[in-house]
């Protein structure tokens, strides 16, 4: 009987935020050494569910038990020591600490009431050789790569003794083979009896690691089904709430014809040691993809265009005439916006308003001598969240409340507002669901039939190869190849161009 007791269970979870009710009445369970994936559109209330588990809120009604037993969970700390661990989808690390320090803070082991560094990282060395990871305890984390930093935050929980972990879009930041390394880790955790809770919105990962799913919609617990037993389909169909016509991949689509017009011109541009003599054209209507490997220089090369990173060498044109993109300011009055890979960090002020966030590039439109005129605020943000289908009760409330999906909208809404004639996003489906992606590519879509020039970085590549004219290939800071998508035969294809590897 007692393999029988779920590591943890809530029943009858309800919750509400003033008039606002986000999850009604949702019985979920996670047995002991399985993994469990979550699964919901934006706002369907997976992190609210979550945030109960380990503390952050108290719900209005119903039970959390552990290992059988009722408790209250009032705080992280409550969490943590019912063995609850959490793995953000956004880092908690102090990039300026060693690995040992880290996994510690806050916990750090004391001899003679001073914090023992030495036995930190011994400990350390031992929770991670238990994870079989071979990673220095003493090296500075802000000098190592995603990947580990994924890794530090797991070893983190687990040195607290968790026996359940969250795994927030753990993957969303990885690279292909690291994205391997972690499933295979995620295996070796199942085989020590530890429970996983993996919220992902990438049907093959689900597939790959779990072994039951919890769909939820409109805050309320649709199904739970064995993997086995369920269909991609069935799943999409209850996280979008209708079904989905065709292959759960995203086909290339007829557009309109690219236009003669060269809108971006780059000239053997330079900028550190990821951004080496990259040339390239963007025409207007046009959607060109970068593809690469994790490090290989694309994000730079955005960060270039949108006059983050100074330029060390060679020139941008916008149509045709030499363009000053020594600043962001320069850059959006030449005409080009930036839809950052880190919404949370690059792209929000996340305890200001929802119509603060969106009038942030715009406050010129609303400004009246030195004075900004509210009610014409007011009333482009509303336009702003009608136009793009932010869901948000009340604009007036902070930005971190919104689902990822409604908080990559918004990211969408305030530069797609300034009326940009070229758009570069860097990973703009990340964390988001699969309705939402959708959204996203159709609006990617809508945007180059109306002429504008679209550049998209995007690690997913069935995304890229639905929506890119031409895919350009980014190694070492280079562009090395300029594929045409009728080139492209499948996602294999671009695969092994971007590894280098002909077939």
């Amino acid at each position: 009987m007692a393999e029988a007791i779920n590591a943890v269970e809530t029943r009858g979870i309800s919750k509400s935020f003033g008039a606002v009710t986000v999850l009604t009445d949702v019985d979920f369970d996670v047995r002991r050494g399985e993994v469990h994936a979550l699964a919901g559109g934006n706002g369907a209330g997976k992190s609210t569910l979550m945030k109960i588990i380990q503390g952050v809120y108290q719900p209005s009604s119903g039970d959390i038990l552990i290992n059988g037993e009722r408790v209250d969970i009032t705080s992280i700390q409550d969490a943590k020591a019912a063995g609850i661990g959490m793995v953000f989808q956004e880092f908690s690390l102090v990039p300026s600490l060693t690995v040992a320090q880290n996994i510690f803070l806050g916990v750090e082991p004391l001899t003679g009431g001073l914090i023992d560094e030495r036995k930190a990282v011994s400990r350390a060395r031992a929770v991670l050789a238990e994870m079989q990871v071979d990673l220095d305890p003493k090296a500075e984390v802000g000098r190592l790569g995603t990947a580990y930093w994924q890794l530090t935050e797991i070893a983190k929980a687990l040195a607290q003794n968790a026996s359940v972990l969250i795994m927030d879009e753990p993957t969303a930041s990885l690279a292909r083979h690291e994205t391997e390394a972690l499933f295979a880790l995620i295996e070796r955790l199942k085989s020590r009896g530890i429970s996983i809770i993996y919220i992902s919105h990438r049907m093959d990962e689900v597939y790959r690691v779990a072994d039951r799913i919890t769909v939820l919609r409109d805050g309320r617990k649709l199904f739970t089904s064995e993997l086995s037993q369920t269909s991609p389909a069935a799943i999409v169909e209850g996280i979008v709430g209708k079904k989905i016509e065709g292959e759960l991949t995203y086909r290339p689509r007829e557009r309109g014809h690219v236009q003669q017009e060269v809108l971006l011109e780059a000239r053997g541009l330079n900028a550190g040691p990821r951004v080496r003599d990259v040339s390239f054209t963007l025409h207007a209507g046009e959607i060109v993809g970068l593809a690469g490997l994790m490090g290989s220089g694309r994000t730079e090369l955005a960060r270039v265009l949108f006059g983050i990173d100074a330029i060390k060498g060679g020139d941008v044109l916008i149509r045709g005439k030499k363009a000053d993109l020594s600043s962001p300011n320069r850059a959006i009055a030449a005409g080009l916006a930036l839809i950052p890979e880190d919404r949370r960090d690059q792209g929000l002020i996340l305890d200001h308003s929802v119509r603060e966030n969106l009038l942030l590039p715009l406050l010129g439109r609303i400004r009246r001598g030195p004075l900004l005129d509210l009610a014409a605020g007011k009333a482009l943000a509303a336009s702003l969240i009608e136009r793009f289908g932010v869901k948000v009760a009340n604009p007036g409330r902070p930005v971190r409340l919104l689902s990822g999906g409604n908080q990559q909208k918004v990211v969408l809404a305030k530069w797609l507002g300034t009326g940009p004639s070229v758009l570069i996003l860097d990973e703009p489906t990340a964390g988001v669901d699969i309705g939402t992606k959708s959204e996203i590519l159709d609006r990617i879509r809508g945007l180059a039939d109306e002429g504008r020039g679209v550049l998209i970085i995007s690690s997913e590549y069935p995304e890229l190869l639905a929506v890119s004219d031409r895919v350009l290939v980014v190694r070492d800071g280079s562009i090395v190849d300029d594929l045409p998508r009728q080139d492209i035969d499948d996602e294999e294809s671009l695969q092994l161009a971007v590894q280098g590897v002909r077939p």
